[in-house]
């Protein structure tokens, strides 16, 4: 995960966001979900264990 996957996320969640949307991220590997914990993504960006909880409301 760099500056560019961090990047093509918060497009997707403000396109989506825009159109009504949402965008979850769900199961993610725990070096990914360090590097999007320290960057603050995992603040603007709902971040979940499994899928299950991903899609639940």
């Amino acid at each position: 995960m760099d500056s560019s996957g961090i990047n093509i996320f918060i497009a997707a969640h403000q396109a989506l966001s825009e159109a009504g949307g949402w965008l979850r991220l769900a199961a993610i590997g725990t070096s990914v979900m360090r590097i999007i914990s320290l960057v603050g993504v995992d603040a603007v960006i709902d971040c979940r264990e499994t899928l299950r909880q991903a899609l639940a409301n």
